[in-house]
């Protein structure tokens, strides 16, 4: 079986009678908005990630309690 031989189509018309030129037409917009979105993927720089090593909640913690291994609780942060 080649390429494209009993292959289910891409595109489908359910109502009405496209004609070649329309189905043309509805590809070539689709192809360009795929390579615009591309584009702009390729382009988009990813946030940068905030060090934590500062971070003002990772200083703080719970209070310490006596208690069965609340020295190993101790320099957990």
């Amino acid at each position: 079986m080649a390429d494209g031989e009993g292959a289910e189509p891409y595109l489908r018309v359910v109502r009405g009678e496209a004609g070649p030129e329309e189905i043309a037409a509805l590809v070539a917009t689709l192809t360009a908005i795929a390579a615009v979105r591309s584009r702009a993927a390729e382009e988009a720089k990813p946030a940068p990630v905030p060090s934590q090593w500062n971070a003002r909640p990772r200083l703080l913690r719970a209070p310490l309690y006596p208690a069965i291994g609340a020295w190993r609780r101790s320099a957990l942060p």
